[in-house]
């Protein structure tokens, strides 16, 4: 009878042991169970802002669908003189050649937003590659610059798709201020979104051809200025090597980036 029982609660642990260990390596949301249980994450994440101590922030600017206001839009840059990066869908390429190569002119640093603008974490590699590989070809056709920035549509991710990207030797970006300027917004709505979430770092989305973002963008760019804040594009603030990105989508430079900065 005492072996029996012995034997009764080795058998009960032994069948807990692979309960946990199943329910440990199930996911949740793309992420194991067990990478939250013991505090480690494999979940790849992309560039949401940047760690600095300089008072720097990105504009950008998502073009997916129609270019009336884009010249309007470099127009008030420059008159500003600073600079942002524009994220281009490849049928928007295709569409308005001659605008590209007016952002490209005027200084502007040029990413990729796809080539189609899916929701590419539903895509398999093959589809990501072919998306990221055309738009890529379109931009590159057009400016003769390497592209380096790549924002998926509607800013869904997953492993493959950053390691995909990773591979094409593109720095996948996010945002940290969302101005929701599609949605309608009037301007001092988008200048307040932005004014209430900015800091050091920051990475600030807009879209070419929302209704108030002319206006939108200057009254942001003159409450920016008051703060003391130096914007530039994309390029200019983010590490390009280097750096880690912490779950929060902070980039954070390495022992080797900060070495580098103080021999530069």
């Amino acid at each position: 009878m005492h072996f029996a029982v012995v034997k009764s609660k080795t058998i009960i642990i032994i069948i807990s042991i692979i309960l946990v260990c199943t329910i440990l390596a199930a996911s949740f949301g793309g992420v194991k169970l067990a990478e939250v249980f013991f505090g480690y994450s494999t979940r790849l994440v992309p560039v949401y802002c940047v760690d600095t101590e300089q008072k720097q922030v990105a504009i950008t600017f998502d073009a997916a669908w129609g270019a009336d206001k884009t010249q309007g839009i470099l127009d008030i840059l420059g008159q500003y003189n600073v600079k942002a990066t524009f994220f281009l869908v490849g049928f928007w390429v295709d569409e308005y050649p001659d605008m590209v190569k007016k952002i490209d002119e005027a200084g502007m640093e040029i990413g990729t937003h796809s080539n189609n603008h899916p929701d590419m974490a539903k895509l398999d590699k093959k589809q990501i590659d072919d998306e990221l590989d055309q738009s890529i070809s379109k931009i590159q056709n057009i400016t003769g610059k390497k592209v380096e920035f790549f924002r998926p549509p509607f800013g869904s991710y997953n492993n493959t798709l950053l390691e995909s990207a990773q591979q094409h030797d593109l720095i996948s970006i996010q945002w940290d201020v969302d101005t929701l300027d599609w949605k309608g917004l009037s301007a001092t709505q988008i200048s307040d979104r932005v004014m209430s979430k900015v800091k050091n770092g920051s990475i600030i989305l807009m879209h070419n051809n929302s209704d108030n973002v002319l206006d939108g963008l200057k009254l942001t760019l003159d409450r920016l200025k008051v703060r003391g804040y130096n914007v530039t594009e994309v390029g200019k603030l983010v590490y390009k090597s280097d750096f880690t990105i912490a779950r929060d989508g902070t980039q954070i430079k390495t022992k080797g980036e900060i070495e580098n900065a103080k021999l530069s």
